[in-house]
C-alpha cells in the first residue's frame, strides 16, 4: 500500500534536498578532517619506508582515512534508515557518478558526498521493508521544468543557475526544490503507468 513517496534530488552541498524542500546538511568529513591528513601525510612521506617510525605514521595515516569512512558510512545509515521508515517510495534521480569523477575540480566533493553508498543502502534496506526506490532516468531534465505548469527551461543547463523564474506561470524556482518536485512527479506518473 503507497501511502508516502518523496523526490531525491543530488546535491553538492547537502546531499540531496527533497521534495518537501528539506536537505540533508551534509558534513563535509573529508574536507574537515584534510588539515589533519596532510599534517600526518607530510610526516609520512619524510619517515624511511621499512622503519619503525614509518611504519607507525603509516598506520596512523591509514586510522585517519578509516576515521572519515566511518564517520560518513554512519551518518548515511542513520539518514537512509530513516527515510526508508518514513516513505514507501523513494524516487531518485539516476547519477553517472564515473562521469561525473572525472571532472577534476569536483571530484573530491563527490567522493567526499558518497552518493554510490548512499543509493546502495537505500535500495537494500527498501527491499528489506518491502518499501521502492524508483529511479529515475538519467536523462529526464529534472532542473530544467518548472513543477508547476511543466515549462521546459533550456537555459537552466549550467549547474551555477542557482534559481530562475519560469516565463510561462512566473513561479520562482530554486534549482535543487524544482528538480527533487519534478523527480517526486516523474516517479509519480511511473508508478501510475
Amino acid at each position: 500500500d503507497i501511502e508516502k513517496v518523496i523526490g531525491l534530488d543530488f546535491s553538492m552541498k547537502e546531499l540531496y534536498v527533497d521534495s518537501n524542500g528539506y536537505s540533508a546538511n551534509f558534513p563535509r568529513f573529508f574536507r574537515l578532517a584534510q588539515e589533519k591528513l596532510v599534517k600526518e601525510q607530510r610526516i609520512f612521506s619524510h619517515r624511511k619506508p621499512g622503519s619503525k617510525r614509518y611504519e607507525k605514521q603509516r598506520i596512523k595515516v591509514a586510522k585517519t582515512h578509516e576515521h572519515v569512512a566511518n564517520q560518513r558510512k554512519d551518518f548515511l545509515h542513520k539518514l537512509s534508515t530513516q527515510i526508508v521508515q518514513d516513505y514507501d517510495v523513494i524516487c531518485l534521480e539516476t547519477l553517472k557518478i564515473n562521469n561525473m569523477v572525472k571532472n577534476h575540480n569536483l571530484a573530491k566533493s563527490i567522493n567526499d558526498v558518497s552518493w554510490g553508498e548512499f543509493v546502495r543502502q537505500l535500495q537494500y534496506k527498501a527491499a528489506w521493508n518491502d518499501k521502492i526506490v524508483l529511479q529515475i532516468d538519467s536523462y529526464f531534465a529534472s532542473s530544467q521544468l518548472c513543477s508547476v505548469c511543466g515549462y521546459k527551461n533550456e537555459g537552466v543547463k549550467k549547474l551555477s543557475i542557482r534559481k530562475w523564474e519560469c516565463p510561462e506561470c512566473h513561479t520562482i524556482h530554486g534549482r535543487d526544490d524544482n528538480a527533487a518536485m519534478n523527480i517526486l512527479n516523474e516517479g509519480l506518473r511511473l508508478l501510475s503507468t
